[in-house]
């Protein structure tokens, strides 16, 4: 396989978070959080952290019901990722992120924010599920 930088980003209205990982090492990092609902704000700084980490594939956390059926919530996702892949050209992966707020509180042991440790968990979710 080939060594991929891979960023991946728990996509909300109000934040976005964002971890960073390789498939080399196939460990997921928690990195920021993006305290902004303005795009310009949003892309100008997902802009800068592709010019500084240079990332081959881009991971987007895909919010599903329950049940794993769409909501409006996975749609906004679905429309996020999509517009990364547009301004950046950049391979975009869409993975479930049922459970991972909570999968990151837990390892975080508090109540802090945790958009970029949920990031991460998707982030590792996919790191995991790839071959070898």
């Amino acid at each position: 396989m080939v060594e991929e930088t891979l960023l991946a980003f728990d996509y909300g209205t109000k934040k976005i978070g964002i971890a960073i990982g390789n498939t080399l090492v196939r460990q997921a990092t928690p990195m920021e959080i993006i305290h902004s609902e303005v795009r310009d704000v949003r892309f100008g700084r997902i802009a800068a952290l592709l010019r500084e980490w240079q990332p081959q594939r881009l991971i987007v956390g895909l919010a599903l019901a329950a049940d794993g059926g769409e909501q409006e919530a996975t749609a906004r996702c679905r429309r996020f990722a999509n517009q990364l892949h547009g301004r950046f050209g950049l391979p975009v992966v869409l993975v479930d992120e049922r459970g991972s707020s909570m999968q990151a509180q837990a390892l975080l042991g508090t109540h802090a924010p945790d958009d970029a440790a949920a990031a991460a968990v998707i982030l590792q979710r996919y790191l995991d599920a790839l071959p070898g």
